[in-house]
């Protein structure tokens, strides 16, 4: 009997083990990607103007991944070790908490979702396997545990306070890192407004109303309905600004970034993606909706991967950004990755310097490239962490 019983519960064994402890890993690196085509050549010049950057990105889904965050991956764009070698000064980490099947740029229901898989695939806590809220607390508890084991490396960022501790450490030592959290789609308020409450508790300072789908909130540009913003997307609005949260545009509906853009009394963010007048894809803006952005004190974060700049060419992520400076100044330009999420690329970020090659190609002077690769976003987010009853009227 003992044998009839062993071999079966082997097998299980066996599949487990494949199941948890090599799926996870395997579709990450099947779907964060480095393209593996020739880089640009980086100058002496430009490698000397890199290291005195204060980088900024505005997007990276590094967090729904199963990986220590502080040490070097083998997959991937991003991990602390990478950032330091890029001299990123501030990332922005995305929570990601829902992705529909079949995932794409033009039309997604709401009815399906990848990431309960993945939740019980990398063995997160079981409320996580079927709340979005709880996911994204997961994801801030990530967060909050790399800076603890980071031996002061990666400094949490809540508030202006933190941002300006952080540019002082970088003074004296430039390989300190600081991480902010962001939300991708605020389907997970589970449609309750005081979920926000507890999302800005654990740390959230940045949300995009949608993500792939039309939600409780409005509609996305890749959802089947596109609509505007609800009433409670508005409410949230409001209600975002006056904590001191920065509204995030990307991936939100055409109907719905105009009301945003006609409501928002702070400045508001597009955190990455592109623009349709160099690579003409439904979730890049338009030239109205880059005005619309400037026009509140915001940026624009361009991404590296094909759907933001129809190549992976960091020329091309370049030229976009020129747009942007050439239609409504260099001050609403900024980076905006898109890392470590389902994205192929052609540098990860310890490869930074070919955006700064790519600029200085494209003849941005070095102020110019200071305020792209960081010192926009900056100002945004040191206003923007400020709630409305602090700030002088």
């Amino acid at each position: 009997m003992r044998k009839k019983f062993w071999i079966p519960l082997t097998l299980i064994g066996a599949a487990a083990i494949g199941f948890f402890g090599f799926l996870p890993g395997y579709v990450e690196g099947s779907m964060n990607q480095i393209d593996g085509q020739p880089l640009i050549k980086v100058s002496d010049e430009a490698k000397a103007l890199h290291k005195t950057l204060n980088i900024v990105d505005l997007h990276s889904d590094t967090l729904m991944w199963n990986r220590d965050l502080g040490k070097r991956a083998d997959r991937g764009h991003m991990d602390l070790p990478r950032l330091q070698e890029g001299n990123v000064a501030l990332q922005l980490f995305s929570s990601v908490t829902k992705t529909p099947k079949g995932q794409n740029y033009d039309g997604n229901g709401a009815d399906t979702d990848n990431i309960t898989l993945l939740t019980f695939a990398q063995l997160q806590p079981v409320k996580t396997w079927r709340s979005l809220v709880e996911r994204s607390l997961y994801h801030a508890s990530k967060r909050d545990s790399a800076v603890t084991g980071s031996d002061g490396k990666l400094q949490a960022v809540n508030k202006p306070q933190e941002l300006d501790a952080l540019l002082a450490a970088r003074q004296k030592d430039r390989s300190t890192v600081g991480a902010m959290l962001t939300i991708e789609g605020l389907h997970n308020l589970e449609g309750k407004a005081e979920n926000l409450d507890r999302l800005y508790d654990a740390g959230f300072r940045m949300a995009g109303f949608t993500h792939f789908f039309d939600n409780e909130l409005g509609g996305s540009m890749h959802g089947l309905k596109k609509r505007g913003l609800t009433p409670f997307g508005r409410d949230i609005l409001r209600r975002m600004e006056a904590k001191g949260m920065i509204v995030d545009i990307a991936h939100l509906s055409h109907a719905g970034v105009a009301e945003v853009l006609a409501m928002a009394k702070r400045p508001v963010v597009s955190s990455h993606g592109g623009v349709q007048a160099t690579c003409k894809v439904n979730r890049n803006l338009t030239d109205d909706e880059v005005r619309g952005v400037a026009k509140t004190g915001g940026i624009i974060g361009i991404g590296y991967w094909e759907g933001a700049i129809c190549s992976t060419d960091p020329r091309a992520a370049a030229k976009a950004m020129k747009h942007v400076r050439d239609l409504v100044g260099i001050q609403h330009v900024a980076l905006g990755s898109d890392y470590d999420g389902a994205t192929t690329v052609r540098f990860d970020t310890s490869q930074l310097a070919q955006v700064t090659q790519a600029l200085m190609d494209e003849g941005f002077t070095p102020d110019e490239i200071r305020a792209v690769m960081g010192e926009n976003a900056l100002r945004v987010i040191r206003a923007g962490l400020v709630p409305m009853a602090n700030v002088a009227k």
